[in-house]
């Protein structure tokens, strides 16, 4: 292989210097930069010196003096390979088949802290709500933590990652903990691989969330009921409702009812920008107290339904919900209960 570990190069793109800290195959490895850990393809680094060797000497220019109204604007391409957030980053790891084609034969799992708050994190991996594997750990700002490989094939069996973080250091001033999971489908993986190899990309990331929240304050802390339904002091302030948006009875989840460049969109993106939707609407419909709310999701494929009744069941406001025929929507709406 042209590079081990410890090597110094230089990545092509950005022109920075890094180090290989990891051979991930023949094609990749994983760089460090400045404490920053990412994969990069074997043809996108060098080796410093090289750089250096080959490029011409010229000798010193005499400065003219440059107002500043005629400073060029700076054009230079920045790039920044840290994710704000606290993210999943995924990994394919490729192997060439029989026939010469690359096929992905594994996954690669790290969990990346880009937020300001140093973490403590335990980690639990279920198939079928059965767990598969887990562990404890701290992570520090900025750092990623390499979690584990699974096989490619495993994403069959609904893997789902479970996350329960805390803060490093002590602070009053942050919650005490904090829950967060990502629920892994084949589909949408091979989809984000496909969409990574266009763009010469190594890896792909999942966002679990933007910033470690800050402590509740006594009116916002939840409470629940002798009925097991949780109510909230802030939504049940008349006063604290009013600067909510105005709640739904029906929402439209079509993408091109959502916006004007749906066209632009990835598959993954449009679902994405779907489920924001709902589960903002779900949120606005529990805080003003409403006893249901109809989702039109329409027939397709079946996975924008499939993924809202999966967050309904996860919710302890959520009485129950329905997909039935109706009239209007036929089968592609579900009505929620409250």
């Amino acid at each position: 292989m042209k590079f081990q570990i410890g090597d110094k190069v230089t990545v092509l793109h950005s022109n920075e210097e890094a180090e290989v800290v990891e051979l991930i195959n023949d094609k990749m490895v994983l760089v460090d930069v400045r404490g920053v850990k990412f994969p990069a393809y074997i043809d996108q680094l060098d080796f410093p010196y090289f750089k250096r060797f080959t490029e011409k000497k010229t000798e010193p220019q005499k400065k003219s003096k440059t107002f500043i109204d005629q400073l060029p604007a700076d054009k230079s391409k920045k790039t920044n390979n840290s994710l704000d957030g606290c993210w999943v980053r995924i990994l394919p790891v490729s192997d060439s088949d029989e026939f010469g084609d690359e096929v992905v034969e594994s996954l690669k799992f790290y969990l990346v802290n880009n937020t300001n708050t140093g973490l403590h994190f335990k980690y639990r991996l279920e198939y079928a709500g059965k767990e598969d594997f887990s562990l404890t750990n701290d992570l520090q700002v900025s750092k990623d933590f390499y979690l584990h490989d699974i096989p490619f094939e495993n994403l069959n069996d609904a893997p789902v990652m479970d996350f329960e973080f805390s803060p490093l250091h002590p602070d009053k001033s942050k919650a005490p903990h904090f829950e967060s999971s990502l629920k892994l489908k084949a589909k949408q993986v091979f989809l984000r691989i496909d969409e990574i190899r266009k763009k010469g990309d190594a890896s792909f990331a999942y966002k679990l969330f933007d910033r470690y929240p800050d402590k509740l304050t006594e009116e916002e802390k939840p409470e629940w009921n002798s009925s097991g339904k949780r109510e909230n002091k802030l939504y049940n302030a008349s006063q604290g409702r009013q600067h909510l948006e105005p709640p739904k009875y029906e929402v439209d989840l079509h993408i091109e009812k959502l916006t004007p460049d749906w066209r632009n969109l990835s598959n993954f993106e449009m679902l994405t920008l779907q489920l924001n939707n709902f589960e903002k609407y779900l949120d606005l419909a529990i805080a003003h107290h409403q006893h249901n709310l109809i989702v039109i999701h329409g027939v397709g494929t079946g996975k924008l339904k499939d993924e809202i009744h999966e967050i309904l069941k996860s919710r302890r406001e959520v009485r129950s919900f329905i997909n039935q025929y109706d009239p209007r929507y036929g089968y592609g709406a579900t009505e929620i209960f409250l």
